[in-house]
């Protein structure tokens, strides 16, 4: 007996579409193996057949008096019933006991070289659900394998806003009751006007309740192709309403911020925000491991935005790398609940605790304040010195004068900021990881620093004289040369100034090196602004010049003993290039200093002499010069091999400050450099004060030092982690906690030590000592 399982379906085919449904009957009926026998389900026509058969079968026996003939007769006579329900068949649609799937187009027809949307529906039943491109904690998503003609190119699936499903502790990202999967194909430019357009579309999905069941159906379309221009129809309502659903740009701008190893945050800048009608947010990563599905996601909203804290999951992103998804806001509306989703692929930035919540204009303020501060840094402030000479020599001047200086200075001070930026800009464009100081990571850099330190100490003890007299007065070529070396000492005072840093520097630059190219820039500015700010209120204020004292032979002598501290500086660098580059890098600089003095005495005496005598000077000069710095190309960082002295403190690793913190002992971490003066006089002031020492010792504080003289990707990953872009950083883990307590950055040992005992027992939540910050 041949068995027959068909579908009655409404026939909602329009003339395009007709075309679809003349195919071989004969394939149909009698190929039960082939690709459509797993579409054919028992129906309302399948039960009357049977009903028919059996009735017509007694009828015919009896005409017959042949069983064989009856049966025979009996099944040609319900092909022919079954024919007409046979040519009804949509070859778009296939059911299963869970899921029903039709092919839809958002097109009746196709033309040459088009692009039109296809999808695949599937109706849930109640309580089942499919899955997402990412399905949580469990599941599979769906997949489609296009059987297209030559030449056809199919987009990967276009997946709609999904929705949660969770069991006890498992959550998946799926969707119930209905949804439309859609695929864009690119017809080809080749393909026939008059001709058909075939489609096949294999489906596999993973359907679950509480059990999972993986099915898999062919699909079949096949529209007609029309010329270029012709209308294509209206297609399928299901299309339009899937694309209604799919995610779109934010509108708003997106940050994601890597607190911890253990949270991202994502910041949403959704000004006026009202919290009264968001019911829900969250987030759905694309990759699976990139966030825990089954740990919440909370959000705070903000009067300038919305805070959504996302739990990391195994594979949480680094910083540098981008966390791809969508994020869906579920807010509500006159008529219910309405979902609006975004799809993002944000680079995560480095989170600064207390930079990442800082306002812009905060921002700019705290630049603004540190900069001013930087002033009395000890690297700094001999600079800072000569310019208040200048001051001095130039008060005979009218007060315009006075103050073009101030702000030529200001200027040389703002541009050098402005080249720091734009080179952290194009190295953070690069995927480096960078921060405040990272010039004198550089070994080649520090020689050069050196080298200018000792060249403006030649200056200022009169070996040689840069840019002709720098009294100002008399032609105006020189006063240009006045102005020149007011502009060079604005830029000699950013470069002094980068090792050093003052407070509000750590949240600003924590804020700038996480923002766009354009914040980053103005915070720059602004902390340049500041560095300069002391000196141009000072020229523009004549109430403040009134208490500097007046001209005299006491200003050549202050001249000639500023010279000490430049030669200081350079004796210093000379030790910061050894611990960069090892002790053969002294010889080199040693050697280097030889140079540049011949250069600046050849220049000088060769001045007096004659014009030819002045050319061959400062051509002998340039070549010292230049031999003095092709020497330090050779130098390389990492090479240094400085024996260890026995200390209290051993070297910051990773591994061993998880393995301390798990077994809850007390640690503390101090990050510093061998070029941060700051750093350098902390250790000397507070963390080598031997009241220090012994409450480490009593305590049974563990000491690490994390060493950041050379670039250290790890350190400055774990620098960024607490919104700091340079060192120093100073951490306290209290015994039994991993939430460490955030030292200022100047020290005294009482700092020290009342941080320890102030926090000796256990403590909530991550505190900032100088101001109380939870």
């Amino acid at each position: 007996m041949l068995l027959l399982s068909i579908e009655v379906l409404p026939n909602k085919q329009n003339p395009h579409r007709a075309l679809a449904n003349n195919h071989d009957m004969t394939n149909r009926l009698f190929n039960p193996a082939g690709e459509n026998c797993a579409s054919l389900r028992f129906s309302l026509f399948a039960a009357l057949s049977c009903l028919l058969f059996s009735g017509f079968r007694r009828w015919l026996f009896f005409f017959f008096r042949s069983r064989l003939a009856a049966c025979n007769l009996a099944g040609l006579s319900l092909c022919i019933l079954g024919l007409p329900a046979l040519q009804s068949y949509a070859a778009d649609y296939v059911a299963t006991e869970q899921v029903e799937a039709r092919l839809v187009a958002g097109v009746d027809a196709v033309s040459p070289g088009a692009e039109v949307y296809l999808g695949v529906h599937q109706k849930i039943i109640a309580h089942w659900h499919t899955y997402w491109l990412n399905p949580g904690d469990s599941g599979s998503p769906t997949t489609i394998a296009w059987h297209l003609p030559e030449g056809a190119a199919a987009s990967d699936i276009l997946w709609p806003i999904p929705g949660r499903s969770s069991m006890g502790p498992i959550t998946n990202y799926s969707y119930e009751n209905d949804v439309t999967l859609l695929t864009r194909i690119k017809v080809p430019d080749n393909v026939v006007v008059g001709g058909e357009f075939p489609i096949k579309a294999v489906v596999d999905w993973l359907v679950c309740e509480e059990e999972c069941i993986p099915q898999q159906v062919e699909l079949d379309l096949v529209l007609p192709v029309v010329e270029p221009g012709e209308d294509l129809g209206q297609g399928s309502e299901l299309v339009e309403a899937a694309l209604a659903r799919l995610p779109v740009e934010s509108p708003w701008p997106v940050k994601v911020f890597r607190v911890s190893d253990e949270t991202l945050e994502l910041w949403l800048e959704f000004p006026n925000a009202d919290p009264a009608t968001i019911r829900d947010l969250w987030f759905y990563p694309n990759e699976w491991g990139r966030l825990k599905q089954s740990s919440p996601q909370t959000y705070e909203v903000f009067p300038d935005g919305i805070k959504l804290q996302l739990p990391a999951g195994e594979l949480i992103p680094a910083v540098g790398e981008s966390l791809d998804g969508v994020l869906v806001l579920t807010e509500q509306g006159s008529s219910g609940d309405m979902q609006r989703g975004f799809e993002l692929v944000v680079p995560v930035q480095a989170a600064a605790l207390p930079g990442a919540s800082l306002s812009f204009a905060l921002a700019l303020l705290l630049a603004l304040a540190g900069g001013v501060i930087l002033n009395l840094m000890p690297c700094v402030f001999p600079v800072l010195s000569l310019k208040a000479l200048s001051l001095v020599r130039h008060a005979e001047h009218s007060a315009t004068h006075i103050r073009n200086h101030g702000l030529v200075y200001t200027l040389g001070v703002v541009a050098s900021f402005a080249v720091l930026a734009f080179i952290l800009i194009a190295l953070k464009a690069g995927g480096a990881q960078i921060g405040w100081g990272f010039q004198f990571q550089s070994p080649l850099f520090v020689l050069i620093a050196a080298y200018l330190m000792f060249a403006v100490g030649l200056s200022l003890s009169g070996v040689f004289y840069i840019g002709g007299s720098l009294a100002g007065a008399g032609s105006g070529l020189t006063q240009r040369s006045g102005y020149a070396g007011s502009f060079f000492t604005g830029v000699l005072a950013t470069v002094v100034a980068t090792p050093c840093t003052a407070p509000f520097m750590a949240a600003a630059l924590g804020y700038a090196l996480v923002q766009p190219a354009p914040k980053l820039l103005a915070v720059f500015l602004s902390l340049g602004l500041g560095l300069a700010l002391p000196f141009l209120l000072l020229s523009y204020w004549p109430g403040l010049q009134r208490w500097l004292p007046r001209p005299g032979i006491w200003m050549e002598r202050l001249k000639q003993v500023l010279a000490f501290p430049m030669y200081g500086a350079a004796a210093w660098l000379v030790w910061v290039l050894v611990q960069q580059a090892g002790a053969d890098a002294a010889a080199i600089a040693l050697a280097g200093l030889v140079l540049i003095g011949f250069a600046a005495w050849l220049y000088s005496v060769t001045r007096q002499i004659s014009t030819r005598a002045s050319l061959f000077g400062s051509l002998g000069a340039a070549a010292a010069v230049v031999i003095a710095l092709a020497g330090g190309s050779a130098l390389r960082a990492g090479s240094a091999d400085v024996p260890q002295i026995a200390e209290n403190w051993r070297p910051y690793e990773e591994a061993e400050l998880q393995q301390l913190l798990a077994n809850g002992e007390p640690v503390f971490l101090n990050f510093t450099a061998s070029w941060c003066i700051s750093c350098l006089v902390n250790e000397k002031v507070a963390l080598k004060n031997e009241s220090v020492i012994r409450e480490f010792e009593e305590a049974g504080v563990h000491y690490l030092k994390g060493d950041w003289t050379n670039r250290d990707p790890q350190i400055t990953t774990f620098l960024s982690r607490f919104g700091r872009s340079g060192v120093p950083l100073y951490l306290y883990y209290p015994p039994n906690k991993d939430k460490p307590v955030l030292l200022p950055q100047i020290l005294t040992p009482d700092i020290v030590i009342g941080a320890l005992r102030a926090n000796s027992t256990a403590i909530s939540s991550s505190t900032d000592f100088t101001s109380g910050r939870n």
